[in-house]
Parts: C-alpha cells; sequence; structure tokens
C-alpha cells in the first residue's frame, strides 16, 4: 500500500466527522434562522428597528469571550457571527410596519427610478398606498397628491428645484420631503413650494444595496420637525442610521465625501484606458487591497454616467476644491521629481497628524475589509 493510500485510509474517518460537524451547522442555521425570523415579527408588531448597534455588540462580544475560552479565534467567531447576522437581517425585509397612524398615500416622485423605486418598494412592503409620479403623469399631478400623506422627490439633481416648484397645493399636514445628494437649494425650493412639514433626506446609498440596514440616511430639518417623526421612525425600521446635519454643511461635506472622489475616480479610470493599462494582468499581480482600489474605481464605470456628472457639476464650490487639490497633488509631484524623501516625509507627517488615532482604527478595519476580499478572490 502506498503512502498515498495509508494518508487516505487515515484521512477517511476525519473527513466522515467534518462532513456530520457542517451537516449539524447548517441545522443550526435553520434553526437560527427561524428564531430571528419570529424576532423580526415582534419588532415590526412594536415599530422597533430591524438593526440595533447595542445588541449586536453585546452579542459579539460576548460570543468573542466564549472564544477565546474555548481556544477558538474570537475573529473567526466575529467574521461567521457578522456574516450570519447579516442573513438575518435580509429575511427581516420582506414586510415591515407602518409608522404612521392610519397609514396614507405616498407619492414618489421619479418613483420609476432605480432609487426612487427601492423606496417605493419600502412604503408599499410598510402598507402605505403608493403613487409614483412620472414625467407623463404632470397633467394629473392635483388628484394623484390629493390626500398625500407624503410627497417625496426623487428626481435627478438637475431638475429637482424645477419640479418642486411645478407641484400642485399639498394638503397641510402632507410631509414634503427629496432624496437629493445636495440639500441646501432643493430643501429651500421646498420651504417656499410648501408651508407644512418639509424635511431634506440623502440616502448614503445606491439602489443596489439589499437593504437598509446599516445604511446612514442624512437628515436636513426643515419645518415642523414633529409632524415628520412618523418619517424618520419608518427609515429607522427599515434599519437606517440618521445622520442630522444643516443643509449647508451637509453639501460642504458631500463635496469631499462624494463630488471629490467620484472625479478623482474618473481620472483614474480615463488615465488607465488612455495608457491602455491591461486590466487583467493588473488583476492578476494585484493583492486584495490593490484589487479592492480597482474595484472601486471599475465600479463608478458601471453605473449611471449623468447621475454622476451632476453630482460632481452639483456646485461651483466643487471646482475649486478640486483646483486645491490639483495644487497640492503639484507640489507632492514636484518632490518626487527631486528625489527629496525628507520632504516626502513631511508631507506624510501631515497625514499622520490629521488622522491621528483613527489611523489606526482605519487599518484595523481594511485588513478586515481585505480579508473579505482575499475570501472573496477565486
Amino acid at each position: 500500500m502506498t503512502a498515498v493510500n495509508h494518508a487516505q485510509q487515515a484521512l477517511q474517518p476525519l473527513r466522515e466527522q467534518i462532513d456530520t460537524i457542517d451537516a449539524e451547522l447548517v441545522r443550526l442555521l435553520a434553526a437560527r434562522a427561524k428564531v430571528t425570523a419570529q424576532v423580526g415579527q415582534v419588532k415590526q408588531h412594536f415599530a422597533l428597528p430591524v438593526y440595533v448597534p447595542e445588541r449586536e455588540h453585546e452579542l459579539l462580544t460576548a460570543r468573542r469571550q466564549q472564544a477565546i475560552a474555548e481556544q477558538v479565534s474570537p475573529e473567526l467567531v466575529e467574521d461567521v457571527l457578522r456574516r450570519i447576522m447579516r442573513e438575518s437581517y435580509a429575511t427581516q425585509d420582506i414586510s415591515f410596519v407602518c409608522c404612521r397612524q392610519g397609514g396614507g398615500k405616498v407619492v414618489v416622485v421619479g418613483g420609476a427610478g432605480a432609487l426612487g423605486a427601492r423606496f417605493v418598494s419600502l412604503f408599499a412592503r410598510s402598507g402605505y398606498q403608493v403613487v409614483v409620479l412620472e414625467q407623463q403623469d404632470w397633467p394629473e399631478a392635483a388628484s394623484l397628491c390629493a390626500d398625500a400623506a407624503l410627497v417625496l422627490m426623487a428626481v435627478p439633481i438637475t431638475l429637482t428645484a424645477q419640479l418642486i416648484a411645478k407641484l400642485p397645493a399639498l394638503p397641510s399636514d402632507c410631509v414634503l420631503a427629496d432624496l437629493t445628494s445636495i440639500k441646501d437649494k432643493p430643501l429651500q425650493a421646498m420651504l417656499t413650494q410648501h408651508a407644512g412639514p418639509v424635511v431634506g433626506l440623502h440616502p448614503m446609498f445606491g439602489p443596489d444595496i439589499t437593504n437598509l440596514v446599516k445604511q446612514v440616511v442624512v437628515v436636513c430639518h426643515g419645518r415642523a420637525e414633529q409632524q415628520y417623526q412618523w418619517l424618520l421612525q419608518q427609515l429607522t425600521v427599515w434599519g437606517a442610521e440618521l445622520a442630522e446635519e444643516q443643509a449647508a454643511a451637509h453639501d460642504s461635506a458631500m463635496q469631499l465625501i462624494q463630488a471629490m472622489r467620484h472625479f478623482s475616480s474618473l481620472v483614474y479610470g480615463v488615465h488607465l484606458a488612455e495608457e491602455k493599462a491591461d486590466l487583467q494582468q493588473l488583476l492578476a499581480m494585484s493583492s486584495p487591497i490593490y484589487r479592492l482600489e480597482l474595484a472601486m474605481i471599475g465600479r463608478l464605470f458601471a453605473q449611471n454616467a449623468e447621475l454622476y456628472a451632476d453630482i460632481m457639476l452639483s456646485s461651483s464650490d466643487v471646482a475649486s476644491l478640486l483646483s486645491r487639490y490639483q495644487q497640492r497633488f503639484g507640489q507632492l509631484l514636484a518632490l518626487l521629481q527631486a528625489n527629496d524623501k525628507a520632504g516626502l516625509m513631511a508631507e506624510f507627517a501631515k497625514g499622520q497628524q490629521f488622522f491621528g488615532d483613527l489611523a489606526g482604527q482605519f487599518l484595523h478595519e481594511s485588513k478586515q475589509l481585505l480579508q473579505k476580499a482575499a475570501d472573496g478572490r477565486s
């Protein structure tokens, strides 16, 4: 008998044990899923949010401590549990409680678009009467908006203010809200058009998400905050995390968070195209961090060009911000061209001082992302 045959004989009973344990794991996952489905039903009955960060933290901490006691990697246990919890959140995304007493009519202007359709689905699954208002429906806008509890603007940035001004008179208690990625001008337009409750919302996600759990929605208060608390509660019931901000401060931050990053990705992607880079070759030689960076660049070009052009063009301040970025790029490039190692390290030190303790936190978070990226590579 060869050494290989001996090895196979020795491995066979061990593999059978692994198969038995794996089968038991699947049964346990099925049992857990049934319990989490019941949890979801209770949460919806009492209008509780899908995502409760304190409960998640408590659960992970307890299981990490147990893992250490059992001499199992706590990182492994946390990774497994996070994946299981993500799946359980998805199973709770079928239907939701209605947070407005008596429900009511929700009119989504632009509801046939990708993001608008996402909110149409969420409101419909929460028991509201949902009406979509598209371009061809404007002659009937007055009747469509009659008795509306909420009119939600989910239209392109360039059309938002124009279409807000085109709205018919709304019921005095109707909430007027928008989903635009800039907030100051749309909010002012809504306050001018409607004398009732007004709120600006910015979902910090795209329509390709599977659910709203842990997704951020920025809230810019407009008028009669108490009258749209039901809407904010509805967002949290769906799992969203709300971040309140003044409209002007929001728009300033978005120049750095969105417009600048999208423009930088655009330039990087166009540069790769102009250099005739072999993407397959780059991917083959890329470690997970570089593959992830390429993926984030490529992700931009899988989406709507007009939408991202509108975001980049949303404010004249973006151009001046990018001009300052170009100047700093040029300054650091001059150090590189001069082979000035000390100068480059001095600039690096500026960044280290600015990020401070967050740099270590980001290093830890990125390691977790990279491990998942490596696991997913085939």
